[in-house]
Order: structure tokens, then sequence, then C-alpha cells
């Protein structure tokens, strides 16, 4: 067994013990939460334990998966999937169009993007799977590429259409799950596809950024992601390991309670925002060269609007919007409307290490404008909880628009249908016919920088800073990625370096 750091084993003492040598280990901050796609799938499709219907490869072009093809009827309303022949699940029994459309089925039955899909039926047809639709939807087949949408066996799911196994198509099967910190997997010698290098596998999930760190610098992970800044710069420098770095879709966001008093007016979220100097936020917390000046960053071109009116950092401006809403401020600064304090609970969680102290410097800008902020550092789970409830002020959340390549799915759900990470307590029906006549396969650029302008000016959602995914990888190994996607981390191609 590896010998593992005094610190490192205090710190995982309840989880089994690193696995011995040549054994690939990968670290992560994200429990397993089950064996259902819809809770961990994210970890499954990482871990290539099972696959989707269809790909994305690291540009965000669509590629075959488990699907060789597909195409769609004239009026838009019927897509045929070729499925991949001679496929075998991990329990041995083949991937039939059935076994498909039942999967498919079960994922559409639980809350995700499948079920916001205009789709009436999934059913076989003949060797291939046919989805039915009650409207065009364009934007299906990268839906399928979601996690929440991975095939499984039909073995792997209970009467109820709950995922209680791990039993997929991957070059890699799962042989030991330990919710919610780790999991074991070997080579899957039945694999359609060129078989992995490494023969076992393991996933730990390792919520202190501090500690992940630790177990790269020590030997004993190989392969680290999520890393915070000051890791990052650390682990730079120790020989042994490399550092990588890869923009992605993904951004870090204020999620507003529109539906508060002191924020429904637009000029109150207008201020919030300008009281953030994002550039020193950015350097500062997250070692990153620039803050966002909009949702989207340059990456997602089709998304990113070239000449669109930057978000600005001017504290006076927000405090002339304020006081024109008839805002002063009390004995202690804090501004005073009607009797009631401008003061709100900043909803947060430490899964991803940044947020926090991002968290704190938010608190800090909003004082200068007269805003008071409490912060609450909690499970990410209790976001859409309090949104659901409507005791949520704001949130602070890294978003991944990537969930599929097209980020119109994560868009769509957000913002045009009242998802519950995206807008609360806002409703824009010029912006939602955008978005609804953009899923439908109408429109075009002219649609999407008009839908991005309306968020700029009415910012239900607070942009704060463009992401970049980080890993710890080391030189022992070769073939890791970084996918900008955020489904791959290369694990069947990594092999032993010589």
């Amino acid at each position: 067994m590896r010998p593992l750091l005094p610190a490192v084993l205090a710190t995982i003492l309840a989880a089994p013990a690193f696995a011995t040598d040549g054994v690939l280990d990968v670290v992560a901050p994200f429990e397993i939460k089950g064996a259902d796609p819809s809770t961990s799938g994210a970890i499954f499709i990482k871990m290539e334990l099972a696959e989707t219907l269809v790909n994305a490869d690291p540009d965000g072009r669509l590629v075959p998966g488990l699907a060789t093809e597909w195409t769609v009827s004239e009026d838009g309303l019927e897509w045929i999937f070729r499925l991949r022949q001679a496929v075998s699940f991990h329990d041995g029994t083949p991937m039939t169009a059935a076994a498909v459309a039942g999967a498919l089925n079960h994922a559409r039955a639980k809350p995700g993007l499948l079920d916001t899909a205009p789709i009436t039926a999934i059913e076989p047809a003949g060797e291939d799977l046919r989805i039915t639709l009650s409207e065009p939807f364009a934007p299906l087949p990268a839906f399928l590429s979601e996690y929440r949408g991975l095939i499984y066996a039909p073995a792997a799911y209970d009467a109820a259409g709950n995922a209680t196994q791990v039993i997929g198509t991957g070059p890699y099967r799962l042989t030991a799950l330990q919710e919610p910190l780790r999991l074991e997997a070997e080579r899957f010698d039945g694999y359609w596809g060129e078989a992995a290098h490494i023969p076992q596998v393991t996933y730990q999930a390792v919520g202190r950024a501090e500690t992940r760190a630790l177990l790269a610098e020590s030997g004993d992970a190989d392969y680290v992601f999520t890393l915070d800044p000051a890791s990052v710069a650390r682990l730079a420098m120790v020989d042994g390991i490399e550092v990588m770095s890869v923009p992605t879709p993904r951004s870090l966001l204020i999620k507003v309670n529109a539906g508060h008093p002191a924020l429904s007016e637009p000029d109150a979220r207008r201020a919030l925002s300008l009281a953030i100097d994002r550039d020193g936020l950015a350097q500062a917390i997250l070692r990153y060269p620039t803050g966002a000046d909009q949702l989207l960053p340059p990456s997602v071109a089709d998304w990113h609007v070239d000449g669109l009116p930057p978000l600005a950092h001017d504290p006076q401006a927000a405090r002339d919007l304020l006081a024109g809403l008839g805002w002063t401020p009390g004995p202690d600064g804090i501004l005073m409307r009607d009797g009631q304090r401008f003061s709100l609970v900043l909803t947060t969680y430490p899964d991803r290490p940044e947020l926090p102290l991002s968290a704190a410097v938010l608190q800090q800008m909003l004082a200068q404008i007269g805003v008071e902020l409490t912060i609450d550092s909690t499970n990410s789970s209790e976001i859409p909880v309090r949104h659901g409830d409507g005791s949520l002020d704001l949130a602070l959340l890294a978003r991944n628009f990537a969930l599929v390549p097209d980020p119109i799915g994560t868009i769509l759900t957000d913002y045009a249908t009242g998802g519950d990470w995206g807008a609360m307590g806002w409703n824009h029906e010029g912006f939602a016919s955008l978005i609804r006549d953009l899923a439908s396969g109408k429109g075009g650029q002219t649609e999407r920088d008009q839908a991005m302008a309306i968020l700029q000016d009415e910012l239900p959602v607070i942009p704060v800073a463009w992401y970049q995914q980080t890993a710890a990888v080391s030189t022992g190994v070769t073939g890791a990625v970084l996918d900008p996607f955020e489904r791959s981390i290369g694990l069947s191609r990594m092999d032993w370096a010589e």
C-alpha cells in the first residue's frame, strides 16, 4: 500500500485506503450520491463506466457514441438513432433498442434535461431507436449527450425505475461502490471499442482542497481535479506533477431572487452588479486574468456577444441607482427603505473551494454600497431547495453551461422554464419566446444576441467570472486530458509512463 501523509489519513480516516501500486487513483471533490445517473452520472461518465448515445469532442461538436448516426424527419417531429451493434452491458446482456429506450424513459421520468424536451415517445424501431416529439426540438441529440442520459442495462433498475446498480457499457466495469466517497473499477474485457490500458482504477471524493493537493503532491493520487488557486501555484513547482488548465463554459454567478422586495427592480440588480470588481476578484481569488463581463465566455462563440456593453465596476453609480429607488444610509451605513434594512443572505457551498472565498470578497464589495450580506456556506442542494420554497435571497454558484454541448439546453431550463439553478422570480416573455424559437430550430445568431442582451440588461443572474478547470496529473501517467465540456479525463487512454 502507498504511504499516506498523516494529514491526508486524518482527513479521510473513515474512507478506505487508496489502492495498491498499479492502480490509477482519481480524486475530485464530488461525492457519489447514488447509482442513478440523475444523482452521480457526471462521475460515472468521467470514470467511463457508462456511455451516452451521443458524445461531444473538445470543441463541442457532436460525435457518435452508442448511436453511430441520427436523422430527423422533415417536420422535425421524429428522430431515428442508429444504434451501435454488438455492444454488451457489463452484466453480459446485449444492448438492444428496447434496453436503450427503457434507460432513456427512466431518465425522462426524473428531473433533468430530458424531461424538459417535448418528447412524446421513446421506443424501439427495429434495431434502431425512435424518439417522437410534440414540436420540433433541434438540440435533442445534444440533450442525449448529457450524463443523466447514460445507458444502463435493464437489470440496473428497480421496479420504480431508479438505478440501484451501475451496469453500463463503458471500458471500465464497477467492482465496488462505497457511497458517498469511493468507487473501484476494472477494465471491461467485453468492451465494444478500444480496450483501456490500465486494468484497475479508483475514484475518491475528497472535499477539502488542501487534502486533494496533498494527495497529488505525495503521489497518493494520479489525477486530481478541481484545485484551489493556491494549490495550483504550489503544485506547478512540484517535480513529478503536471498542472493542466483549460477554459470551460462554466460561469461563476450570483443567482438573484428577483421576487425579493429589495431585488425586484432591475436597477437594484444593476446596482449589485456595479458594486463588483470582477477583475480584482478574478485575479486575487481565482488567479484568472479577468472577470466576466457577460454571461458566457468568448470560447462559447455562438452565445458570447461581441459589442455587448460590458458589465462594469462603478460603486458610485451603484449608490446613485439605489438612492433613486428610495434607499438611504442608516446610522451604521447600511441602506434603509420603509424601515427595512438592505440585508440579504448569500447561500453558497464549499464543494468548490473558491466559492466561500469569493463570497467573502463580495460581502466586502457590497458593504461599500450599503448592502449587508450574510454568508451561508452549506450543501449545494440547499440552493434548489430554497429556490423551491422561496426562501433564497442570493446564491453564489458555478453554473455549467456545457451540460450539453449547445448551451441552449441549460439556458432553456434555467431561464425559459423556471429551472431551479437559474432565474428566480423573473419572467420575460420576449426572452422566453426567443429561446423557445431557437430550441425549435428557428432563428440564428441575431436571436441569440438579442436573448443575451436581455439577460445583460435585466440581470436575473449576475455574472462574476468565467471558469478554468484545473488538474494535477502525475508525470508517471500519459494520455490524461482536460475536457472543456467536463465529460472526459482520458481515463481509458491513460497508461503508465515508461
